[in-house]
């Protein structure tokens, strides 16, 4: 197997147009020459008789290997913040990524593991009154992930589903300790999915912090 090499393009922009719309963009495009990937192979075990062979057993296998063609990856995304005023904003991404294989005879299987397109939403608050000096602040965000082929081993390969999440959280920070209180979770809505194929459904995930100012 040799060291793949690769040749890559990248072009980004950032700009605040007025004074409340942030915007980060970006898009790339790769070459690679000797993309490395795997193959499979097949161990076969004969029988011979005087007559025919018959098989005995089968050995599957998985080995990197090179590509034997050019392989390309392209992809953008860009970001928006949208500040409604000092506390709220609202927040939005979106990304697209995809690779090529410039000839589809091509033995190789890239393991991308990547979906085509995917976004967030979401709405932030931070500042407001809470009495005093006290403040409160909150999150939340959707995210939603197009399904894709996630190639892990010959025995550990195939589609991961669409699927779709709410995270969202909430702090208050108490100016008379110096103390930021956090409760959150990711999933609330608890949409039982997988991110890897072959691997184990995941759900609801609630956590809680506390986070002590010892500057002040």
């Amino acid at each position: 197997i040799r060291p793949e090499q690769v040749r890559t393009v990248e072009a980004g922009y950032r700009t605040t147009i007025g004074e409340k719309l942030y915007i980060d963009a970006g898009c790339y495009f790769s070459r690679y020459n000797d993309f490395i990937g795997y193959n499979i192979g097949l161990d076969i075990a004969f029988s011979d008789t005087s007559q025919f062979s018959s098989v005995q057993g089968i050995d599957v296998y998985r080995y990197a290997a090179n590509s034997i063609n050019e392989v390309r990856t392209q992809g953008a995304s860009i970001g928006l913040q949208y500040y409604l005023n000092e506390k709220f904003s609202l927040t939005g991404n979106y990304s697209w990524n995809k690779l090529v294989k410039t000839n589809e005879d091509d033995p190789i299987i890239p393991a991308f593991n990547t979906p085509e397109h995917k976004f967030n939403l979401g709405i932030t608050a931070r500042g407001l009154d809470a009495g005093g000096k006290n403040s409160w602040g909150f999150g939340v965000n959707y995210r939603w992930v197009q399904q894709f082929v996630f190639e892990g081993s010959p025995q550990f390969t195939g589609g991961i589903p669409q699927y779709d999440l709410v995270d969202a959280q909430i702090n208050l920070y108490i100016d008379q300790i110096n103390t930021t209180f956090k409760v959150g979770g990711s999933n609330l809505l608890s949409n039982q999915h997988i991110e890897t194929y072959g691997g184990p459904q995941v759900g609801r995930l609630a956590y809680v912090s506390i986070l002590y100012d010892f500057a002040k």
